[in-house]
């Protein structure tokens, strides 16, 4: 990968570090300095906040089928190891775009605009990602979050403190992830304490957590006290949360989209989740991040 410059922007509370590979956000930052993000520990995990398009999750074999031809396509799918381009920058904004390319078109047949938009403005980070079918047929796609935020938080809270709060208890339970990363057949029981996932690393030995029926648009990040990050994704029903045990980070997902259910042999339009982009069509998944006292 190449060495790209970071896009900087800032507001009176917070400042945030983009990689323009990815658009992805690599560091946010209160106004004492402190790193609300992963450190990417290489013994972990590199990743800091990839965006998930056109697909969320893997696919069965890592392939899909359209209009009779099939495509290989990696977990979580490319934008992710793409170069965005700077399409517009302030102090507290910038907006990064990918446009279809010969490599994603030998993948993904179609002509589309990915645009990243983050923006600062006091205590909250604002990110809202819109896609646009710039093709003269329907577009399938699907799109996710996936930033990993500092666990534990730096305000000298013990890591076997914090949680996730819900904006609803989640009766409905998680979906069960197989090998392999699909989605199997049976739900697993909620592991929520009313509306309170106290984060523990055995919680994820096997793989991510996993919610495909989501009431909640919100939830609280904190040690159980004091400081915190207030996560919004109104749009976004499906939620995962993941770590790998014994990393300083907690992923947060709120997403628009889900891995192939195990066994799953059809045509991508009927994936789970996927969405119907008609020629000219937008839409813009967004996501909030405010740090809270």
């Amino acid at each position: 990968m190449t060495d790209f410059a970071m896009i900087e922007i800032a507001s009176d509370q917070l400042s945030a570090a983009i990689n323009p590979f990815g658009a992805e956000l690599s560091h946010l930052r209160d106004a004492s300095g402190r790193e609300l993000m992963t450190d990417a520990d290489p013994a972990f995990w590199t990743g800091r906040a990839p965006l998930l398009f056109p697909i969320v999750g893997r696919l069965s074999g890592d392939r899909y089928r359209l209009d009779g031809q099939e495509y290989a396509l990696p977990q979580h799918g490319f934008a992710r190891r793409q170069a965005f381009e700077v399409a517009a920058q302030s102090a507290s904004r910038a907006v990064l775009r990918l446009t279809d390319n010969d490599a994603t078109r030998a993948v993904y047949p179609f002509a589309f605009t990915f645009d990243a938009a983050y923006t600062l403005d006091g205590a909250t980070l604002a990110i809202d990602v819109t896609v646009t079918n710039r093709d003269d047929r329907p577009m399938p796609a699907s799109f996710g979050f996936h930033p990993a935020f500092a666990w534990p938080l730096p305000f000298g809270l013990p890591r076997e403190a914090h949680r996730i709060l819900f904006e609803k208890p989640e009766p409905a339970g998680l979906a069960a992830i197989v090998p392999g990363g699909l989605i199997g057949p049976q739900r697993l029981p909620s592991p929520l304490h009313a509306r309170e996932l106290p984060l523990d690393d055995a919680l994820f030995a096997h793989d991510a957590l996993v919610w495909t029926e989501l009431e909640s648009r919100k939830l609280r990040y904190d040690g159980g006290s004091g400081p915190g990050l207030d996560i919004g994704f109104e749009g976004m029903p499906k939620l995962g949360i993941w770590t790998k045990p014994g990393a300083r980070f907690i992923c947060v997902e709120p997403w628009h989209g889900i891995a192939d259910p195990e066994g799953f042999d059809g045509e991508i339009w009927d994936k789970p989740g996927m969405l119907r982009f008609e020629p000219a069509e937008a839409r813009t998944f967004s996501m909030q991040v405010t740090l809270a006292a």
